[in-house]
């Protein structure tokens, strides 16, 4: 019995492989028949219209997210007369978001622009690190702020324990965000 390399593919796979870079294939999970000649006539990614509309809303969201996030810096960095719990939340949110502007969209808007990688192994490794980083400390510092919040709806009264509190749990935020990111940088 011959077997060949297409019949020990797990049928599934080979229908989204063979759909994605083959227009002419068809047929069901069990069974496929495709133009050979075409089967291996691959087409390169490219700069398409979709991926400038995307790179133009990046930049856009960029813009914005840079102007107010620095704006929230600079407002909560300058009024130091109200001494609230809730200022560290805002600042630390709004660092996390920075990372996000200043890591995530760029490298997603040159990713489109160039359609493939040209940095080499260790600039992705560690730009992928910064990235990953970046969006768990947004999503933690939120889940810090939702913490805080619904402690203090169920515990009014204890303001004077929340400064502390929002900072251990803004430490183990940001402790996490870097462990688990640090796979991105382990060698394969």
């Amino acid at each position: 019995m011959n077997v060949s390399t297409e019949d020990i593919i797990n049928p599934f796979l080979k229908q989204t492989l063979l759909y994605d870079y083959n227009g002419t294939c068809v047929g069901t999970a069990l069974g496929h028949t495709c133009n050979k000649s075409s089967a291996h006539n691959f087409q390169l990614p490219v700069f398409s219209s979709a991926a400038k509309v995307r790179v133009g809303i990046t930049i856009l969201v960029f813009t914005m997210s840079a102007v107010c996030n620095l704006a929230v810096l600079w407002t909560t960095t300058q009024n130091r007369k109200r001494k609230s719990h809730v200022r560290i939340l805002i600042v630390n949110l709004a660092a996390a978001d920075l990372l996000v502007t200043f890591i995530v969209m760029p490298l997603d808007a040159s990713w489109n622009i160039t359609v493939q990688w040209q940095a080499g192994d260790i600039a992705c490794r560690l730009l992928m690190f910064l990235k990953l980083m970046a969006m768990y400390s947004c999503a933690f510092v939120t889940v810090v702020i939702s913490v805080d919040r619904q402690s203090a709806i169920l515990n009014p009264l204890g303001i004077s324990e929340a400064k502390k509190k929002n900072k251990i749990m803004l430490t183990v935020a940001w402790i996490l965000s870097v462990i688990l990111s640090i796979p991105q940088v382990r060698p394969t």
